[in-house]
């Protein structure tokens, strides 16, 4: 009985930690970069990675950007990803394309680039 509840409890927490893992890494990504600029609504920073809601044209775009240790590597400070700023952002979006998702690799701000994942090129 007790290997059971076990067994119940390990197939309960696996399936709760799927869809994180799902996400976790660049696998969820098309696999090509693609570049856009538009203005910052709001920002999310932190760990696990910060998130943007950026104005593209119109379209709302959520941009993963690095976590805080790498975003500081870069030369970025949170007060960069002010709301209402105009942000350039290169990086790969997810495979669906209806998600309107994109993980970060390059951002610039004021014509300066600051390079979150300078290996991925």
């Amino acid at each position: 009985m007790l290997t059971r509840r076990r067994l119940t409890l390990s197939i309960l927490i696996s399936g709760l930690a799927t869809p994180a893992l799902a996400h976790h890494g660049w696998r969820w990504t098309s696999g090509e970069n693609i570049r856009l600029t538009g203005i910052i609504q709001s920002a999310r920073l932190g760990n696990p990675h910060g998130v943007l809601q950026v104005d593209v044209e119109g379209e709302l775009w959520q941009v993963e950007v690095g976590q805080p240790w790498r975003n500081e590597r870069a030369g970025l400070t949170d007060a960069d990803f002010a709301e209402g700023r105009e942000i350039v952002i290169e990086g790969e979006p997810a495979a669906d394309a209806e998600e309107r998702l994109l993980k970060a690799e390059r951002i610039w701000f004021d014509g300066n680039l600051h390079e979150l994942y300078p290996d991925r090129r």
